[in-house]
C-alpha cells in the first residue's frame, strides 16, 4: 500500500467548547496511539483530510504523517484507524490514527471484488452470489492491498470459490477459515420455485388477530377483553361509591 503524506500538529482543545472552536477554524481533531508511544490528541486540516478521503479507494488509507511542531518525532508512519462523521451533514468530526512501523506485521480488513463474468451466469442462467465482501490478512505496511480482486470468470453454476482457493498479493497473508466461500454462482429459480415464494408471501400477509395485554402480563384477543371490561363496569361504579360515615357511640 502505497502512503500518502498528510500534515498533522499537536492539539491543546481537549474540551467539548475547545473542540467545536477548533472545527470552526477549519481544523479537525484527531489522536495518534499504538504500540510505539503513548496516544497524543493531534488535529489535521478540514480540506486536507476530506481529500484524502475522497480519492482512497478503499477505507484502509496508510499516511505519511507529518507533525514538524513536534521536533522530537516529527515523522510518524500511520493507518487511518476510524473516520467519524456527523450523522447528517457528512461532515468528518474526528479522525483515528493507529501508528504502525516499517518492519511491524499489520492485520486489517480488505473489501473483495469480482472480476469478470462467471460463465454460470453468462450462459448458464446462475447467479453470482458475493458471500464475504471483506478478507482480513496481515502483511508489512507497504505489502498492505487497498483492495482484493478475483476472477471468477471460470465459476460455473452451484460451484464457488473459497478462501484457501485464493492467490494472495505478494506478501500477504490471508487469514480466515480456508473453507469459507467467496463467490458462488446459484443455479436460476425455476417457476415453481417462484410460485411457491410467492404463495409463502401471501400466507405470511394475513392480518392476524390483535390482542390486548392484560394487566398480569398475558395476552388476550380485543373482542373479548373489551367485553371482560363492560362487564367489570357496573361493579367498579359500585366499588367505587363511598359509604356513609358510621355515627361514633
Amino acid at each position: 500500500m502505497k502512503s500518502v503524506p498528510l500534515n498533522a500538529y499537536p492539539r491543546t482543545a481537549l474540551r467539548h467548547g475547545g473542540v467545536k472552536k477548533l472545527r470552526d477554524t477549519g481544523r479537525v481533531p484527531a489522536v495518534i496511539y499504538g504500540r510505539i508511544a503513548q496516544p497524543q490528541p493531534l488535529e489535521v486540516d478540514k480540506k486536507e483530510i476530506d481529500n484524502l478521503i475522497h480519492h482512497s479507494l478503499s477505507e484502509n488509507v496508510l499516511v505519511d504523517l507529518a507533525v514538524p511542531l513536534d521536533t522530537a518525532r516529527p515523522k510518524r508512519l500511520a493507518l487511518v484507524q476510524e473516520v467519524q462523521h456527523h450523522p447528517l451533514s457528512g461532515k468528518v468530526l474526528h479522525v483515528d490514527f493507529h501508528e504502525v512501523a516499517e518492519n511491524e506485521l499489520v492485520t486489517i480488513t480488505v473489501p473483495v471484488e469480482p472480476t469478470g463474468e462467471a460463465v454460470g451466469v453468462k450462459t448458464g442462467g446462475g447467479t453470482l452470489e458475493h458471500v464475504l465482501h471483506k478478507l482480513k490478512v496481515r502483511a508489512l505496511p507497504k505489502n498492505l492491498p487497498e483492495i482484493i480482486q478475483i476472477d471468477v470468470s471460470a465459476l460455473e453454476v452451484g460451484k464457488s470459490v473459497h478462501i484457501g482457493e485464493i492467490t494472495p498479493p505478494a506478501g500477504v497473508e490471508l487469514l480466515g477459515d480456508k473453507k469459507l466461500p467467496v463467490f458462488a454462482v446459484a443455479a436460476p429459480i425455476t417457476e415453481a420455485q417462484e410460485e411457491a415464494t410467492a404463495a409463502a408471501g401471501s400466507t405470511a400477509g394475513d392480518v392476524e388477530m390483535i390482542k390486548e395485554k392484560k394487566e398480569d402480563g398475558t395476552t388476550a384477543p380485543a373482542d373479548k377483553a373489551a367485553g371482560d371490561k363492560e362487564k367489570a363496569a357496573p361493579g367498579a361504579d359500585k366499588a367505587g361509591e363511598k359509604k356513609p360515615a358510621e355515627k361514633k357511640k
